[in-house]
């Protein structure tokens, strides 16, 4: 096969100059150049950034980030002349110069490859627990077949996505990555977790979103309703509630995660296309049982 055509998405909301433009001095510096780049601004104008080359498209309000990065994904989609696209995070960085390069073997090398997870690390090269894409965590390194992937850095087929769709805008902001990591597997595309892929990024933890409880159990719940059969949706839901109430210490934290959960109960987030429970199986035979 010849070699897949690379396209990048970024979003930014236009807070993070310096480091937007340390990311994109390191797109530019990958020895696979990409055939399109394109900057989407949430709620930003873009008229701070001049690069030769750059697709800038700015939009006047904030749709949260899948659906930021959907306007980006749908304007490489009707382009036409992308097989992959690169989606990265406007504060991450590529440190190595192959990294195009390298997924671009990748997906010529497995034609059913629809997703490639990155490894994201810190600038001391560390990667947080919950940075790895399965359950077993304790090795950042092992690569292999995983049933998720970090939102910060991976790359997404042009094929899996005409026929998956594109992100669950609706969501905004939490678990957006495993909606469209089940339909991927339910159509029978793979993710591969490839460490050797590296998007450096600073350590952070999710909870400094303001919405953060919130958005995560309203979207948990969606997920449920618009993913899983229906006999596994009260499992899934009564599994991540308990795990809530072990893990969150915060009092405001819990309140607001309740006031999504019960959001999500009341709430429809259509379309409901449960997976099929083959899917289901192969799940839980890469150690992710769609129960957690």
């Amino acid at each position: 096969m010849s070699t897949p055509r690379i396209g990048v998405v970024i979003v930014t909301m236009g807070n993070r100059p310096r480091e937007l433009t340390a990311l994109l001095d390191s797109v530019d510096r990958q020895d696979l150049p990409a055939q399109r780049v394109v900057l989407v601004g949430s709620a930003c104008p873009l008229t701070d950034v001049d690069r030769p080359g750059l697709e800038k498209l700015p939009l006047t309000d904030n749709p949260g980030c899948p659906g930021a990065r959907n306007v980006g994904l749908q304007s490489l989609l009707d382009a036409g002349d992308i097989d992959v696209v690169v989606e990265l995070d406007d504060d991450g960085l590529l440190i190595a110069d192959d990294v195009f390069r390298r997924v671009a073997e990748r997906y010529a090398a497995e034609p059913r490859l629809g997703i490639v997870a990155f490894r994201i690390a810190d600038e001391h090269g560390e990667t947080q627990r919950r940075h790895v894409p399965r359950l077993r965590a304790s090795d950042p390194l092992r690569a292999g077949l995983v049933t998720a992937f970090l939102g910060g850095g991976h790359a997404l087929s042009v094929p899996m996505l005409r026929r998956t769709g594109l992100w669950a805008g609706e969501f905004r902001f939490g678990h957006e990555e495993t909606d469209l990591a089940w339909r991927a597997l339910d159509d029978g595309w793979t993710i591969q977790y490839d460490p050797q892929v590296v998007l450096q990024h600073p350590k952070t933890s999710p909870a400094r979103h303001a919405v953060y409880y919130r958005y995560t159990a309203r979207n948990r719940v969606w997920l449920a309703k618009r993913r899983l059969p229906a006999a596994l949706v009260p499992l899934y839901l009564t599994t991540w509630l308990l795990l809530t109430l072990a893990r969150t210490r915060s009092l405001p934290g819990l309140t607001s995660w309740f006031a999504g959960f019960a959001e999500g109960l009341r709430t429809s987030c259509p379309p409901r296309r449960p997976m099929r429970w083959h899917t289901v199986w192969h799940l839980t035979r890469l150690g992710r049982p769609p129960l957690i």
